[in-house]
């Protein structure tokens, strides 16, 4: 299939505008290494071998592609949810932290840092440092730590050492902060496994290509189950954006294939409590790549605010600022009241509890006019485990 610059940047790792690699003088090596071998080490047999064997055999791909009929009474149309929530430790996370591990492993790295906000990458890369004996330190945010601690529980079980973030707003920004400085202070033993399509050239093109087999399935089972392998909408929640970068990746250059993304508004856009970077962002750079990222007059980072840990993000992945520029991609965003209210009526409809960020998405479908015979494919990117405290506070238990 021909790629466009949706799919993959060009050779300065930009995706129209947006992109590159701003980075510290002493990081050059470490992303000069990964920009020069990570295409060759995951194109060869060897990795493709391993990491198909890992993705059936560990991870449970492929996950299935669910026909939500009640859900889809509702809106009076066709929705189905790929359950990304039925991988192994809970979402989409483990595609990217297993290839990333496999790749760490061919260039000889012996640590392994990672950020998390909602905890899910956190825990995707301490299971994935677990099964290869690699040491494991995660950067978390000390407000994400305290409202996430399930999945802090696990990350702790699997043998990672979980270092809390204490500045700024606490949340996924700063952990990566904190993370891009271990770095810095370990360039030669260490790889650095972000967890979204945020970062330097070659993070935001590397990561969508590991969860690019999300759209790769959608295809294969849609044409099973409808005949066709192209869909009328396809819907994912976006905080840097990795999953509805794999969601949407396969399908970019379908131009009858409308691409929703479902920003995090939080108390609402206006209310300067939000995440709703394509409606409040600007160009700038941040984490090492230009991109929409949220911030005063003189380029100062805004705070955002999400309910869910996971899009409590400033700015969004460079792959996404390209899509909401062009108007390939359509960006909406849903309040943290509008995804709890989802989240309840997904559980109540289907028997299935989605994460906070899903919900998100979930919560989108309010937003766009379907048509009968549509075909919507949401990207249930996660499992709501790790959430229940948040909706046991909003049932008042």
């Amino acid at each position: 299939m021909a790629t466009t610059i949706y799919q993959q940047p060009d050779a300065q790792g930009y995706y129209g505008k947006f992109g590159g690699a701003y980075i510290p003088e002493m990081l050059h090596p470490n992303v000069e290494e990964l920009r020069k071998q990570y295409r060759s080490i995951i194109t060869s047999k060897d990795f493709k071998d391993e990491y198909q064997a890992l993705l059936r055999d560990y991870v449970g791909r492929p996950t299935p592609l669910y026909f939500a009929s009640r859900l889809s009474d509702q809106y009076n149309t066709n929705i189905y949810l790929k359950r990304e929530d039925l991988c192994h430790t809970g979402s989409h996370k483990l595609n990217n932290a297993l290839g990333q591990i496999l790749l760490a492993q061919r260039l000889g790295k012996k640590r392994i840092i990672a950020e998390t906000g909602a905890g899910q990458h956190g825990v995707a890369t301490a299971t994935v440092c677990a099964l290869k004996g690699i040491e494991c330190i995660v950067y978390m945010g000390e407000k994400d730590i305290q409202r996430q601690a399930p999945n802090v529980a696990r990350m702790k079980m699997l043998g990672a050492t979980v270092i809390p973030a204490v500045s700024g707003s606490k949340t996924l920004k700063d952990a990566t902060n904190e993370a891009i400085r271990d770095w810095i202070n370990n360039p030669i033993d260490t790889h650095y496994i972000i967890g979204s399509v945020v970062g330097p050239h070659p993070y935001p093109d590397m990561v969508a290509s590991f969860q690019s087999v999300i759209s790769e399935e959608i295809r294969k089972q849609l044409k099973d189950k409808t005949g066709s392998e192209l869909p009328t909408h396809v819907l994912a929640c976006v905080g840097g954006g990795s999953n509805a970068a794999g969601a949407f990746y396969h399908f970019t250059e379908e131009q009858s294939v409308k691409l929703v993304a479902v920003e995090a508004a939080g108390h609402g856009v206006d209310s300067g409590m939000s995440a709703a970077t394509t409606r409040l962002g600007k160009p700038g750079v941040l984490h090492g790549s230009k991109s929409l990222v949220m911030q005063t007059e003189d380029g100062q980072v805004v705070e955002p605010h999400s309910i869910s840990a996971g899009l409590d993000y400033p700015g969004i992945g460079p792959l996404h600022a390209n899509l909401f520029d062009s108007g390939r991609g359509t960006f909406l965003s849903a309040t943290d009241e509008e995804a709890v209210r989802a989240a309840f009526n997904l559980t109540q409809l289907e028997g299935i509890i989605p994460a906070l960020e899903s919900s998100h998405a979930l919560a989108g479908l309010n937003q766009v006019a379907f048509k009968k015979d549509d075909v919507v494919v949401l990207c249930l990117s996660g499992r709501g485990d790790k959430d229940m405290a948040t909706y046991m506070q909003a049932m008042g238990v």
